[in-house]
């Protein structure tokens, strides 16, 4: 038996572009369109235009929706302010970590509040049905999934604020990092954060399904000139990579908790509980058992998910969750869980397809962007 996978929006421009698509987290995506190198130079160069409908929107209305999501998030919610975006984690009572979000408070243009939170495409219905049983408590609290009627755009990258300003009704420029509003692009309503997963600068844009190419066509006009590009999900992953942000299914699961992965700044612990707090609250009084570290594997050879971390002596201490060559940086980089009492030794080996390569440990981010 087969399952159909879904579209995006803008699935049939991706095709026209000659996109190579493939199965992801239920969807058909565009892995690449030229290759992954070009396009994630033009992200670091100009802006890349990146179709990331398939990640999950769900819609929080009514009074005490700010105390549900406290409750749920490790990151306090209730002092979020109307414009204000925040990333923050959903963990299980063991602390594990069931997704890594986002959650903007935004208002409507008739005086209309409510949070909208960005969930990550794989774990779309679970977090759903997490959720679902927890609204019994919140009465006044009503949950929607706004995923299927809208679309969502990423926009990022150094020219992608100047560029595209012009695009929208309200100067974006004026924007700060993790901050959202509702305006409009030619008429029509649109969520503007600026936010990413890249490590530029850039902002997100949510619009209604049907307006989806339209917007997505505008962009690519107001940008061709200084060499805009479309991104697929290759390039995403790394850039991304190089960024050293976590990544579900890699860097974060259910058997992974944050102290480990490095996020203890989206753990707000003071004057409040909320699920799995008990769990983290031991995890930091006795400190974690393994720890999230960047590796350069000397030479070419890139260490992919999974290859062993061994000692400097050859014994097993970890594993590599997320590793490639890194096209800005010209090498291979890797991330990898360490035993936490090798956490701070400065070299290792990885088994790479039955072969030790020599790695060095680096601090993250691998690459950071240049301050203007």
């Amino acid at each position: 038996m087969t399952t159909s996978l879904a579209k995006t929006p803008l699935d049939a421009w991706h095709r026209q572009a000659g996109a190579k698509m493939v199965p992801f987290a239920g969807y058909e995506m565009p892995i690449q369109y030229s290759s992954i190198v070009d396009e994630h130079n033009a992200c670091r160069t100009s802006a890349g235009l990146f179709d990331v409908s398939h990640m999950g929107r769900l819609r929080f209305d009514g009074d005490g929706s700010e105390h549900l999501l406290d409750h749920l998030l490790t990151r306090r919610i209730s002092d979020l302010g109307v414009g204000k975006v925040r990333y923050g984690l959903i963990c299980n009572a063991d602390g594990g970590v069931l997704d890594d979000v986002l959650v903007s408070h935004l208002k409507t243009p008739s005086e209309r509040y409510y949070h909208l939170m960005v969930v990550n495409a794989s774990n779309r219905e679970k977090i759903y049905k997490w959720i679902e049983p927890h609204l019994a408590d919140f009465p006044t609290v009503t949950m929607t999934d706004r995923t299927d009627v809208t679309a969502m755009i990423a926009v990022q990258g150094p020219k992608a604020i100047e560029i595209c300003n012009r695009l929208f009704n309200v100067d974006i420029s004026k924007l700060k990092y993790y901050t959202a509003r509702v305006t409009e692009q030619m008429g029509k309503p649109v969520i503007v954060s600026r936010t990413g997963y890249t490590g530029e600068d850039g902002f997100e844009l949510i619009v209604r399904a049907e307006e989806a190419n339209r917007v997505w066509e505008n962009i690519m006009m107001a940008g061709r000139d200084v060499g805009f590009k479309a991104v697929g999900l290759g390039a995403r992953d790394t850039l991304r990579m190089e960024a050293a942000m976590p990544l579900y299914g890699h860097e974060l699961d259910e058997q992974s908790d944050p102290i480990s992965a490095g996020l203890k700044f989206a753990c707000n612990f003071k004057d409040r509980s909320f699920i799995g707090d008990e769990a983290l609250r031991q995890i930091v009084a006795t400190g974690p058992k393994r720890i999230r570290i960047g590796l350069v594997p000397d030479g070419k050879r890139p260490a992919r998910e999974g290859c062993e971390v061994l000692s400097s002596d050859g014994v097993k201490i970890g594993v590599i969750t997320s590793g490639g060559p890194s096209p800005t940086l010209g090498h291979p980089i890797a991330m990898a869980y360490v035993d936490a009492q090798h956490a701070a030794d400065q070299s290792f080996q990885i088994d790479i397809r039955g072969k030790t390569a020599s790695a060095k440990q680096v601090k993250l981010p691998f690459y950071k962007r240049p301050q203007t």
